[in-house]
């Protein structure tokens, strides 16, 4: 059965075969170029530090068990706890984005999740650990969806695809350069008396904390606000994204939960974002056991490798955005990117060697991480104003459930069997029911842009 994209049509001619640029075109096309340059960068750089904050716990991993003898089960669920915490405070935390702006609520939420980064280097039972992956998850519940609503504040439709790309390719940074990083901070091990992991969380944390201070100079809530562009720019921008029509935003959730948490395609997205998380999170939480398991015993040459994972899924977000805006059919590039991840699975299992099983789990990373762009591209031109707000932190919501589930689910593997390979199968299993659920998701879609175009023309 063919996957039929459905999605409203742009209204950014200069994109339409035939019809030539206005000069009102032009200043918008050098004022997203601006926004590109000015703002994505920051966003990404703060990403980027959430994204080490989060995942440099799996550098420590052997080390946390022979240091304070936390189990490979109890690892699994204190990665997991992250997620849970994550997962339940994103609309929250995206309502009070919403009223505070989102300038204001980043660099708060910054300087607490550093904070608890630093904290991680006291670590000394399981139960602490726990309460500190928590605490790290809570605080930075806020951030992503922060970013996706101010996507949509500051880029046109057929911009968002690129512009989170950008952003995402942050945490792929994160993995490439954080993991090398990480290793090389734990290779003070013994100065000072402290761990290397010890190190490591101190030495990130505080570097958090230093982003987060400049936040509240470098990060304007809207294009208004941005003294790098002219005025003339800033109406471009805020007109082509909706944002300048503020106005007839819908301002509250009374009356509209539907519209937020209840639409089918809301909670058909959430749920292929769900299996996409675990397939992410599973494998990025165990590549560097994976590795140490081939008999590498340098926690530099660990990182690295860990890193060549992340390549592939730095290539994903960077190119899914451009080869979905020339196929202009979303879900049929969705559900072969997340069936592919079952192909690439398969495949690390029979590949000969090691070197082409890294070869898989990178594709498979890229296959994973080239989905995310496509997710908010779907979903942001159906949602506006304090919807937004909520349904995007409430699509998150879902999805980041998996990243309790992933490397929960992959721990409980590896302990059954003994091998941090097995946990593969559970990327192989989920990515068949992700890609499979494309095919409901434009049937909604499709019922969604119809019922709204009745409601345009009744109105």
């Amino acid at each position: 059965m063919a996957i039929i994209s459905a999605r409203p049509a742009s209204s950014d001619h200069p994109d339409a075969p035939g019809i030539p640029p206005t000069p009102a075109d032009h200043v918008h096309r050098r004022a997203t170029r601006k926004a590109m340059l000015r703002l994505i960068p920051v966003l990404a750089i703060i990403y980027f530090m959430s994204y080490v904050d989060r995942t440099n716990i799996a550098m420590a991993k052997t080390q946390l068990q022979a240091d304070v003898g936390i189990s490979v089960a109890a690892f699994g669920l204190g990665a997991g706890l992250f997620f849970i915490a994550y997962a339940c405070l994103q609309v929250p935390a995206n309502l009070i984005m919403y009223r505070l702006g989102a300038r204001r609520w980043i660099t708060v939420i910054a300087l607490l999740w550093g904070s608890v980064t630093v904290g991680m280097m006291f670590v000394s039972n399981e139960v602490m650990f726990y309460g500190l992956r928590i605490a790290l998850g809570a605080f930075e519940a806020g951030l992503y969806p922060a970013i996706l609503f101010m996507v949509t504040r500051w880029f046109a439709q057929k911009d968002r695809a690129t512009a989170i790309g950008y952003v995402q390719a942050a945490s792929c940074l994160g993995v490439i350069l954080g993991a090398p990083l990480g290793g090389f901070l734990m290779g003070f091990h013994g100065v000072a008396g402290l761990h290397g992991w010890q190190w490591m969380f101190l030495i990130e944390g505080v570097a958090t904390v230093l982003i987060g201070l400049t936040l509240i100079r470098l990060l304007p809530d809207r294009p208004r606000e941005a003294r790098w562009l002219g005025p003339q720019e800033a109406a471009a921008l805020e007109d082509a994204s909706g944002a300048g029509d503020a106005g007839n935003e819908t301002s509250s959730l009374k009356g509209n939960l539907w519209a937020a948490f209840g639409r089918p395609f809301i909670l058909i997205i959430g749920a292929i974002y769900f299996l996409n998380q675990i397939v992410i999170n599973g494998l990025s939480f165990n590549v560097p056991a994976i590795i140490e398991g081939m008999d590498v015993s340098s926690t530099f040459v660990i990182g690295i490798l860990s890193g060549v994972t992340a390549v592939g899924s730095l290539v994903g977000v960077l190119v899914t955005p451009r080869i979905a805006r020339r196929m202009g059919n979303e879900t049929v590039l969705l559900g072969a990117l997340t069936l592919g991840c079952t192909v690439f699975a398969v495949l690390a299992f029979a590949a000969p060697s090691f070197a082409l099983q890294l070869v898989c789990m990178a594709v498979i990373g890229g296959l994973a991480t080239g989905c995310m762009p496509i997710f908010w591209s779907i979903a942001m031109p159906r949602m506006t104003g304090v919807i937004a707000a909520a349904g995007l932190a409430f699509i998150n919501t879902i999805g980041q459930l998996g990243g309790f589930f992933g490397p929960y689910a992959f721990g409980v593997v590896e302990s059954k069997t003994g091998d941090p390979m097995s946990g593969l199968w559970v990327i192989a299993a989920v990515a068949v029911i992700g890609g499979l659920l494309a095919v409901p998701l434009s049937r909604a879609l499709r019922r969604e842009d119809r019922s709204a175009e009745v409601a345009s023309q009744d109105a």
